[in-house]
């Protein structure tokens, strides 16, 4: 989604692009083109609208301004997010901290103690709990949190209308009145096993930092935990014994480089230092503008440059043009202020 964004400048031109403008995006091939080209053929864009509303009346997409701000850092946040429950701007736009909480569904007592204190201690103090309402240390973040009063967000692997597991019914109905129930799954998605690591980076993502409290060595926790590494959070871990079978991936995380828990009070003095973050950003919202008076293929590279940086040969790529007629256009991009070379023969929007 986010390169056919940044191709074609928006992705309504993405709809009606024919097999050969498809055919210069990275990571479309022969089958990939003839399935979307299939699809598209047999949908009528507004009737699949009209009936995804019904069935999903509360979603957000890059393009909101609502969007969780934190999202946007990810190279493949989700093209449409689902939502239920009460929404909070200031948490969307980061201004709120928000902190995840991930571990084992098979805590031991000393991991459920102290996940309901870390919960408690960081709801008091103003931050918001991101967990995936599954059993153990994700029901225990989400509970001791909603016992104070406190704001959590669950995203789940399933559509925001399917409670999983089925005994977090209760749960799931507080969480709506003190927070929001999160989705990149439609409604009425059941669980399946593939959702829930892709959950995971969801989770990831929405938080400045990660807590991991009891995980043992294969454990969904540790995915949550190196993905929070990819995208620049930090990751705090709740120390265990080496006889404890349940701590064995925190203290795998440890050895890495993880910051270890010695308290609540330690722990919040680390959180409190983390830097804020502007109340109104400038908004990152994955655009192509048109700039007045470009050439056509001046844009066509333009378009082509993501805000991050990409490298020549993938320009070139994009915009299937010859490589003179690319050298060429990146200079005078670069004249008009739009573009900034970078090292490696790479580039990025100004």
């Amino acid at each position: 989604m986010k390169r056919l964004q940044q191709h074609f400048g928006h992705l309504s031109v993405a709809w009606n692009a024919d097999a050969l403008a498809l055919s210069a995006i990275s990571g479309f091939g022969v089958q990939t083109i003839e399935t979307v080209l299939m699809e598209r053929a047999r949908r009528d864009p507004a009737q699949c609208l009209e009936q995804h509303l019904e069935a999903n009346p509360d979603f957000w997409t890059p393009f909101d301004r609502d969007y969780p701000r934190l999202l946007l850092e990810i190279p493949d946040p989700p093209p449409l997010l689902y939502y239920r429950g009460v929404v909070v701007r200031e948490e969307n736009q980061g201004v709120i901290p928000t902190v995840a909480m991930v571990g084992t569904r098979d805590p031991s007592d000393y991991g459920k103690r102290w996940t309901r204190r870390i919960s408690i201690a960081l709801a008091q103090r103003g931050f918001t709990i991101v967990s995936g309402m599954a059993e153990g240390i994700d029901t225990e973040a989400h509970s001791g949190c909603l016992e104070v009063g406190g704001r959590t967000l669950a995203v789940l692997g399933t559509g925001v209308d399917v409670i999983y597991p089925p005994r977090n019914q209760r749960l799931y109905e507080q969480i709506l009145g003190q927070g929001l129930v999160l989705s990149e799954y439609p409604a009425g998605t059941p669980p399946e096993r593939g959702h829930f690591p892709r959950r995971n980076r969801v989770i990831a993502a929405l938080s400045r930092a990660v807590i991991v409290l009891e995980a043992p060595s294969k454990s969904g926790a540790l995915i949550t935990a190196h993905l929070a590494n990819d995208y620049n959070r930090d990751v705090y871990v709740l120390p265990g014994s080496l006889d404890n079978p349940r701590s064995q991936g925190c203290l795998g995380l440890l050895s890495r480089g993880a910051q270890v828990i010695l308290g609540e009070g330690y722990l919040l003095e680390q959180l409190g230092s983390m830097p804020q973050l502007d109340p109104d950003p400038t908004p990152t919202v994955i655009t192509a503008t048109l700039i007045p008076d470009l050439e056509p293929e001046l844009q066509q590279v333009l378009t082509a440059i993501a805000p991050e940086s990409t490298l020549f040969d993938q320009i070139v790529q994009q915009t299937s043009l010859p490589t003179s007629v690319v050298s060429s256009a990146l200079v005078q991009l670069e004249l008009l202020g739009l573009i900034i070379p970078l090292p490696g023969m790479a580039y990025q929007r100004s």
